[in-house]
């Protein structure tokens, strides 16, 4: 069976835009920019860029979750391939046995297959299996032999599962089961109305009522939104009532912590990436000023940065350390995929322990804990601060 032995590819962190930079990347596909490989970054932007959103979930059964959405999430993947005038090749179907034959059929033409999969169901994940939990999303396929599959898929090493693990995966949500699609290369002529179209597209997200959902869950409203939620107790879905402390809490802030330091990106909220968009968008566009506002976006960056270490600070010690457990099992993921399966599991058990300890006592008391809520608020409004002058003068520039 085939295997693409020359593959290389491991620089993608995000599963669709990631995944679209390997397989180009792979395929020489070259940006006409720069004569190297379209950038995650490039096409971060060109699908809509940087975003706030701001999201309580709270499911019978399950923690309360904190979500922050830090990218575009209005169909990203049709989205920028449309804006590059990409053609995608899709190969759909219900059939265990032919999705095999199509994966296989693509391989041995030597190109990598973009395929759909829970990823829940891959081991690698290291994510508990619930029937009530699943995600399907893309990654990259450049191997599939007897007894192993080779996996591109947000780490920065081969990731492997069997033949087996990846068909269960592969079939678990009906709409993507046994998906997979190869993509022509971007039509270069589209490029500067691409990064145009997806720069307006990030100022409106920003400022703008969203295409789904409430204007205070999305852009500049949702930070002044979650301030108030995490401050004023008779708001109808304050932290008070859907975090109060315990283990409540601590789902609320690790999961958003999750979502701003761990979650395919390098961390902050992404804001580097999506600075590192702005200073491409300046040669593209021939628009200097953008770059101005790509350092806003680095100090945006580190803004974040500290509101993530506010959320899970050194002062409680039981928080510092599932903060530093929390980075520690992305970095194994990051840098070791397979090989660091068994260090990341033992460092999910000592996260539950700690859970457990904290569901009893929690380490701060409810003075301490306004106080530490308010915290939190005060860097929340210093983010909204800095993007709030950096959508502006991004505005004013591309005016």
């Amino acid at each position: 069976m085939p295997k693409l032995n020359d593959y290389d590819q491991f620089n993608g962190l995000h599963w669709e835009t990631g995944t679209i930079h390997n397989f180009y990347a792979y395929r020489g596909v070259k940006a006409p920019h720069t004569g190297e490989p379209y950038s995650e970054a490039l096409l971060m932007g060109v699908s809509g860029g940087a975003v706030m959103g701001y999201f309580v979930f709270a499911y019978e059964g399950y923690a309360p979750m904190a979500r922050i959405l830090t990218r575009n999430t209005f169909d990203p993947w049709d989205t920028l391939l449309s804006r590059l005038g990409v053609a995608q090749h899709v190969q759909h179907t219900g059939s265990a046995k032919k999705g095999l034959s199509n994966l296989l059929n693509t391989l041995e033409e030597g190109v990598p297959a973009i395929a759909w999969a829970d990823m829940f169901s891959l081991p690698y994940n290291a994510l508990p299996l619930d029937e009530g939990m699943w995600g399907m999303m893309p990654l990259l396929v450049y191997g599939h032999e007897n007894d192993k599959v080779w996996i591109a898929d947000r780490a920065r090493v081969p990731l492997t599962v069997s033949p087996e693990a990846l068909a269960k995966a592969r079939a678990r949500v009906k709409k993507d089961k046994f998906r997979i699609i190869t993509l022509d290369p971007p039509n270069e002529e589209k490029l500067a109305t691409a990064v145009t179209q997806g720069i307006w597209s990030c100022i409106s997200l920003f400022t703008e009522k969203p295409p789904k959902g409430s204007k205070n869950n999305f852009g500049l409203a949702a930070y002044q939104h979650w301030a108030t939620m995490l401050v004023n107790p008779k708001a109808k879905r304050s932290w008070a009532k859907e975090f109060p402390p315990g283990d409540k809490l601590y789902a609320g802030l690790t999961s958003a912590f999750s979502d701003i330091e761990t979650f395919g990106h390098e961390g902050g909220a992404d804001r580097g990436k999506y600075a590192d968009f702005l200073d491409e968008a300046s040669l593209i566009l021939n628009k200097p000023a953008l770059k101005s506002v790509a350092q806003q976006f680095r100090n945006s960056k580190e803004a974040w940065h500290k509101l993530g270490k506010a959320l899970l600070p050194d002062e409680a010690p039981l928080l510092q350390e599932t903060r530093q457990l929390m980075l520690k099992g992305y970095q194994l993921f990051l840098e070791k995929g397979n090989d660091g399966l068994a260090e990341r599991i033992a460092v999910n058990g000592r996260l539950n322990a700690i859970k457990a300890q904290i569901t009893e006592n929690f380490p701060l008391n409810e003075a301490g804990t306004q106080t530490f809520l308010e915290n939190i608020r005060d860097h929340v409004l210093t983010i909204h601060d800095i993007e709030k002058e950096a959508i502006a003068d991004l505005k004013a520039t591309m005016a």
